[in-house]
């Protein structure tokens, strides 16, 4: 197909997939002419997940790291979804004292390695937000947070299409970016709704 096409079945501008290209996200075509070149499926395949990273906020450096690890994919499927997630989240700024969240990774049974450094570097910000506004989260609510997102995370991974490691990224990407504000949605829904259940509304009677 030419780049009219690509750009008409992805939805994706023309000068918007010519800019990639010059950027090194999507391969080249196959030369037709000096002005012309093809493009096939794995040119649409590739410029879903570029666009997938770019609506989701990741900047060009950390796509482009991205599509490097498509390219040469590491044989640990763990490892594809860990530069997924580091392309996600902001850059790692060093300094960060990491060790009330490499305790509470370890209960999730984390050792050194395990996760990409940006991860824990986001709980440690978490962390001491709330410390510097004075909020504690008490251990019985914490343990259920973790008991929670273990949960969680087991049925998003078994989810994963490991056999497609760009659907992979793409998965991982647009589950972080997008999944996760439902996933505070449903939690403020879940909590309107128990509180209910256990502080019923009195009636014009007062009663429960």
């Amino acid at each position: 197909m030419l780049m009219a096409e690509l750009s008409a079945k992805s939805g994706v501008p023309v000068t918007t997939v010519k800019y990639y290209l010059r950027e090194g996200l999507l391969p080249e075509g196959v030369r037709t002419s000096a002005t012309r070149a093809t493009y096939g499926d794995i040119h649409l395949h590739r410029l879903r997940v570029v666009r997938a990273l770019i609506d989701a906020g990741v900047s060009v450096a950390g796509a482009r790291k991205v599509i490097a690890t498509l390219d040469d994919p590491p044989e640990n499927v763990s490892d594809l979804i860990g530069a997924a997630h580091a392309a996600a989240l902001p850059r790692s700024e060093g300094g960060i004292d990491l060790a009330d969240a490499e305790r509470l990774a370890e209960r999730l049974g984390w050792q050194p390695g395990m996760c990409e450094r940006e991860c824990l570097e986001d709980v440690a910000r978490s962390l001491d937000a709330l410390r510097r506004a004075g909020f504690e989260i008490s251990p019985n609510v914490m343990t259920a947070y973790l008991r929670a997102v273990e949960t969680i995370a087991a049925a998003e991974v078994s989810d994963i299409p490991v056999d497609d490691p760009e659907e992979a990224v793409r998965y991982v990407v647009l589950g972080t970016a997008l999944a996760e504000p439902l996933l505070l949605a449903l939690r403020r829904m879940a909590e309107q709704i128990t509180a209910v259940r256990r502080f019923p509304p009195k009636d014009q009677h007062g009663n429960g």
